[in-house]
């Protein structure tokens, strides 16, 4: 079991000694039971660090923001910054080292395990527990979960409330740390990627439907492009809003830029920005099933990235995050490859 105490002992450590400019973790929110992300600058503040079963942030996507920052500063602050981390959490780190967007000495990284179970899916548990209010949840020795309510203490499955990518995740763990609490567990899983079965079964005409259904409910919002770690990029293939006009620039050569997509959320420009945004991740989703989580339409975004990694890992062997040292899916080619493909 990760203890607390050992996580508050190790991040005040840090920030005593220097290492670190900030520590970015979990403290109890506002609004009932969900944490938000904590940033801890301040050595006597690591006591508001909490770990639970409702940290579900991916924290890794506020290393994009912190490169962003320190590129304009004039003398930015060198030291690396405190992550802690859940499995799924480092290997998105994993890709980024790998791509080199940053450097290994740029994250000081607190791995955290997560006891074997995972993290709730919040309405899973709303459903569960009707609509009681619910005060406090812990990590149970018997891969359940203990919930506070009102009415007191209820031990769930945890199987029931976990989120989707936890039942299929085989290793709730860290897999790249500088120190790491907790236990590392591996779970014998009869098939990773369960959640495909049932769109898998349906006919090509049957997903098409399925898929168009799903899209044209997308208001284009963006909060799946927003809280991806993955999607780092300066500008957007499906932006045009940052094009740089200068004082020469004629309204012609602004007429002439590509654009890919429009802004209005119609249906047929919904699915290029999925479809794209999708392949754009191919060989780099860690599965952390933010973009799910966020979405405001409840759209099944994982299910396109889980299909992707099923086909890197059947056809090419290939598994995102698992080591910074490997080479991507997309810039690597090797002569077993299947090529039926090709014409």
């Amino acid at each position: 079991m990760v203890n607390l105490e050992d996580l508050k002992k190790e991040t005040k450590k840090i920030l005593e000694e220097e290492r670190v400019k900030y520590i970015i973790g979990y403290k109890r929110g506002s609004n009932g039971l969900m944490p938000v992300p904590a940033f801890i600058k301040n050595p006597e503040d690591v006591e508001k660090l909490i770990w639970d079963p409702a940290c579900v942030y991916n924290l890794s996507r506020f290393l994009v923001d912190e490169k962003r920052r320190k590129a304009k500063e004039k003398k930015p602050d060198e030291r690396a910054v405190g992550l802690i981390v859940k499995g799924c959490d480092s290997r998105a780190l994993n890709v980024l080292l790998q791509e080199k967007f940053i450097n290994r000495d740029d994250v000081y990284i607190i791995g955290v395990s997560c006891e074997n179970t995972g993290i709730v899916d919040e309405k899973k548990l709303a459903k569960k527990l009707k609509g009681k209010k619910i005060l406090k949840i812990e990590y149970s020795e018997k891969d359940n979960f203990v919930t506070t309510t009102e009415d007191g203490k209820t031990e769930i499955s945890a199987q029931g409330i976990l989120a989707e990518r936890c039942l299929e995740c085989r290793a709730g763990f860290p897999v790249i740390y500088d120190v790491f609490l907790g236990e590392k567990a591996k779970r014998k899983l009869d098939n990773p990627c369960k959640s495909l079965e049932n769109i898998e079964n349906l006919s090509g005409e049957e997903r098409w439907a399925f898929w168009k259904e799903q899209f044209d409910k997308c208001i284009r919002c963006y909060a799946c492009r927003s809280i991806c770690p993955m999607c780092y990029c300066e500008e957007c293939v499906v932006d045009t809003i940052n094009y740089a006009v200068a004082t020469d620039t004629t309204a012609e050569e602004k007429a002439q830029r590509i654009k890919w997509i429009e802004k209005s959320p119609v249906a047929s420009e919904n699915i290029v920005y999925h479809l794209v945004r999708a392949i754009h991740l191919a060989g780099r989703c860690i599965d952390c099933g933010e973009c799910e989580r966020v979405c405001p339409l409840d759209i099944p975004i994982r299910l396109l990235n889980k299909k992707l990694e099923k086909e890197a890992r059947e056809l090419f062997g290939y598994e995102a995050g698992l080591d910074p040292d490997q080479v991507s899916l997309i810039s690597s080619f090797k002569d077993e490859d299947p090529d039926d493909f090709i014409i």
